[in-house]
């Protein structure tokens, strides 16, 4: 049986993330880490797991619209 993968997703991908995390030492995942609290534009959070669809949507439809507006304002 063949695994769904996201969309714009191959193997080719897969492999290449696995790759540079299964290689990453532990001090370089937490600078990582870090580095992604550091972004004042994004925040992580809990959410139930039922709203993640609903969730995913709202990002989607965000960021068609920011790209939208920067292809306008070029």
């Amino acid at each position: 049986m063949k695994s769904k993968l996201p969309k714009g997703w191959d193997e080719n991908r897969v492999k290449t993330v696995l790759s540079h995390y299964e290689k990453q030492t532990e001090e370089d995942a937490m600078e990582e880490d870090e580095a992604a609290f550091k972004n004042r534009t994004e925040t992580a959070m809990e959410i139930p797991v039922q709203l993640v669809p609903t969730v995913r949507e709202l990002i989607a439809k965000h960021q068609k619209l920011q790209h939208a507006t920067a292809e306008n304002t070029n």
